[in-house]
């Protein structure tokens, strides 16, 4: 069975179509800067060379168009229809506590997501669009929803409470949710694999770093704590995003700048991290290019941003009482040196030392830190489509 597997993320769309039986990647690509300017599709069929198509994508839905259009395509296509993909497989961010695992999309679950948006408007009504957008051209095919927030189910009761009464839980189910469990999942797994290291056995710190970041603490394979919080909003500064705030901050703001919450949440969610640090992008890499440029708003918005993923790797090593390995992963942990040096920086206490060489490297799982370091610095590059494969044909079967 050929599975396409779907995931949508803030500005960008990551596509796969996976032969279910071999594992095989039979095309893969993404549609990058989704809503901004200079938006191109990257189109890989197996075998062959990297397509790069700039074209306009004002939303997600032109997106999932041309991912469609380029698998089925007469020259580079892999599939000569859409009948050929026996499911998709879709990354949902947010079900709140009513999924704690994958499953079946029908109207049901389209209902009990969108129930969510305003727990991820960043991501939720992204992925209904995308999911809405297959519907349409694939009617008959079967589709399954894995969530984001499904391995952090396993988070204590002391790591995912916050400190408000607590009736707010019992009737609205605030709480630290956590995301990016797909890919926390897969990459800390990995890592014991490349350790040779029981999974069960190790504490493993998983950085997953892009234009939507987080921390995780993975102890004996279960995600115990994790930086992102009820909504994608919390955590380390992001590329649009904010991160943790006083929250008091948001009243100052609605005062001064004569704002509503909408208008407020706007702001957080959409017009700071990085652009609003730096001023000027979101994207990182344009910020890589003007801090080796010298540019001082692209350094103050990179050094702020290693420093919060730095506080975040302390406070997990307090949280597991130690940590054997720390993992970089997704786009800008898979390719950034200067920033996996700069977080890495703030971690002499935890006797790390980096390979320079082996940092330098992109596009494979690799061990940086050197044999001397007493804590293991890894990068592994993600595989959510991978993941999410698995877990829509064992729900299709």
């Amino acid at each position: 069975m050929n599975i396409l597997v779907i995931n949508c993320g803030s500005s960008s769309l990551k596509f796969q179509l996976i032969n279910s039986e071999t594992e095989a990647v039979l095309a893969k690509g993404i549609c990058e800067r989704i809503g901004i300017d200079g938006s191109r599709i990257v189109y890989q069929p197996e075998g062959g060379q990297k397509i790069i198509t700039e074209s306009p994508m004002p939303d997600h839905t032109q997106a999932i168009k041309l991912v469609l259009d380029s698998l089925t395509d007469t020259e580079t296509g892999v599939v000569k229809s859409l009948d050929e993909i026996g499911a998709v497989g879709h990354r949902l961010v947010h079900g709140g506590e009513k999924f704690a695992s994958s499953t079946i999309i029908t109207d049901e679950v389209i209902a009990a997501v969108t129930e969510c948006n305003e727990l991820a408007p960043l991501h939720n009504p992204a992925n209904l669009i995308g999911i809405d957008a297959c519907k349409k051209l694939m009617p008959t095919t079967p589709m399954v929803g894995v969530f984001d927030t499904a391995f952090h189910q396993t988070m204590p009761e002391e790591a995912f409470l916050y400190g408000i009464p607590y009736e707010y839980y019992k009737k609205y189910k605030i709480r630290r949710y956590g995301f990016h469990g797909t890919s926390h999942s897969y990459v800390s797994k990995r890592t014991a694999e490349i350790l040779e290291k029981p999974y069960d056995q190790l504490k493993t710190i998983v950085c997953h770093l892009g234009n939507g970041a987080s921390v995780c603490a993975v102890k004996n394979g279960k995600s115990v704590d994790t930086s992102m919080g009820l909504t994608p909003l919390q955590g380390v500064i992001m590329g649009t995003r904010s991160g943790d705030i006083d929250p008091a901050i948001m009243e100052y703001i609605a005062k001064k700048e004569n704002l509503d919450i909408d208008g407020v949440m706007d702001v957080l969610n959409k017009k700071s991290g990085v652009l609003g640090l730096s001023e000027f992008t979101s994207d990182f890499r344009d910020l890589e290019d003007a801090v080796l440029a010298g540019r001082e708003d692209a350094i103050r918005a990179m050094k702020v941003f290693a420093y919060s993923v730095a506080k975040y790797i302390g406070s997990y090593v307090a949280a597991m009482n130690g940590v054997d390995a720390i993992v970089f992963t997704a786009g800008l942990g898979e390719n950034n040196k200067y920033v996996r040096t700069d977080i890495c920086d703030y971690l002499g206490y935890l006797g790390i030392e980096l390979n320079q060489e082996a940092n330098a490297k992109r596009g494979m799982d690799i061990v940086i830190s050197t044999p001397d370091s007493k804590t293991a610095v890894l990068v592994v590059p993600t595989n959510e489509e991978l993941a999410i494969a698995r877990e829509t044909l064992a729900l299709v079967k």
